[in-house]
Parts: structure tokens; C-alpha cells; sequence
């Protein structure tokens, strides 16, 4: 499935694709686990490193097309991620994807997918600048990423295939690209602009340096 990246348009069709799902997943989430529509009891409702104390004030597109632009990662990394969030969602049931966690689920997801995908890539002080959490933060995220998904990182490549057919005939049907979101979906080598700072997460490391404080 290496065809479906060589259009110009196809990736940002993708992640444009992606925000909208993962936006629309959320939303639904939030009626059952935050709102309480789906009478899912507080007490079986984990809080985990990913919740914030608050919705963020940046959309799911908008921090999206930020990773997009300023992360640089080879195009197969966003499938890999999506793959990523898709076992994490159903290793760990009780960690919904909602307004709350959904920001640090994907830049963690994109993050570990570009270092196991990509020769070259940033490191964690660099995805948390783009993220807009602490580096401090940002490790605790992937540790806690990793050890959700068992450390079951590898895809082979007809998994990956499979999941490419299934993305690009979402993509193609549902979520058709506006000449606008193939403009302004474009890679910067400049230095990051400030962070769309995240609320501060709800738990605090468990661990001897949970005593320095995050900057959110």
C-alpha cells in the first residue's frame, strides 16, 4: 500500500481524515464517561497520566495539523499511530478516548510510532514543545503509552496493509479534501511558534521525580 502516500494530497487527506474521527469519538466518549449518558459509574472510570483537568482550549484539528507541520515524520508514522491508539483503546477499555485525553493519546501515539518507524526523528523535548506539555511530562506519557500497549510496537507489513486499504477508502468516501486543508497542511523547518499549552493532567508521576513540578 506504499501508492496510497505517493499523491501529494493523500496525507493531509489522512490526517484531516484522522482529527475528525478521533474529534467525533471523543465527543461521543465524553456523553458516556465524562457526562455520564452512558451510566458508566465514576468509580469505574480510570484516571490516568493522559486525563487533564479541563478540555483544552486547542481542537483536535488544530493540534493535529501543529504535529503535522512541525514533527516531520515519514508519512507511514500517522498509520502506525492510529494502529497504536487502536490496540491501546482495546487493551485498555477503561481509558477512553474524550476531550480529556484524546490531545496527549495522540501526540504520545504519533511520538512512538515516528521513533520505532523513522531512522531520524525528535526527541521527547522536542514532541513536548509541539504538544505543549513538560518534557518531564512528555516521558511519563510514553512510558505509561508503552506499557498500555504491552510493548507490542511492531506491524507487520499485512497489518499495515490492511489497515492502509481500510483508511484510504474511509478517507476517499467520507472525508473528501477541501483545496484550503491541502494549503494549509504543509511541513516547517522554522522554529516552533509557543506551545498551545495543555491543562495540567489530573495524576502525578508515581515515581522519585514526580517532585518537580510540570510547567502546565
Amino acid at each position: 500500500m506504499a501508492e496510497m502516500w505517493r499523491s501529494p494530497q493523500m496525507v493531509p487527506r489522512f490526517v484531516g481524515f484522522l482529527s475528525s474521527f478521533l474529534q467525533r469519538v471523543a465527543e461521543t466518549n465524553d456523553a458516556i464517561w465524562i457526562h455520564g449518558g452512558g451510566g458508566v459509574p465514576p468509580c469505574h472510570q480510570k484516571v490516568t497520566v493522559f486525563h487533564g483537568l479541563s478540555k483544552p482550549g486547542i481542537t483536535v484539528a488544530s493540534y493535529l495539523e501543529r504535529i503535522f507541520t512541525y514533527a516531520n515524520c515519514s508519512p507511514s508514522c500517522y498509520v502506525v499511530a492510529y494502529i497504536y491508539l487502536d490496540r491501546f483503546s482495546r487493551r485498555q477499555p477503561l481509558v477512553a478516548v474524550t476531550s480529556l485525553t484524546v490531545h496527549r493519546l495522540l501526540i504520545t501515539s504519533v511520538m512512538v510510532a515516528a521513533k520505532f518507524m523513522d531512522d531520524v526523528c525528535y526527541n521527547n523535548a522536542f514532541f513536548a514543545k509541539v504538544g505543549g506539555v513538560s518534557t518531564l511530562e512528555m516521558n511519563f506519557l510514553e512510558r505509561d503509552f508503552l506499557f498500555g500497549l504491552g510493548f507490542r510496537l511492531n506491524v507487520t507489513p499485512s497489518v499495515f496493509g490492511s489497515y492502509c486499504a481500510h483508511l484510504k477508502e474511509r478517507c476517499c468516501s467520507s472525508f473528501p479534501l477541501l483545496p484550503s486543508t491541502a494549503s494549509s497542511l504543509t511541513r516547517s523547518p522554522h522554529l516552533l511558534p509557543p506551545s498551545p499549552l495543555l491543562p495540567a493532567t489530573s495524576i502525578r508521576p508515581s515515581s522519585p521525580s514526580d517532585i518537580i513540578s510540570p510547567r502546565l
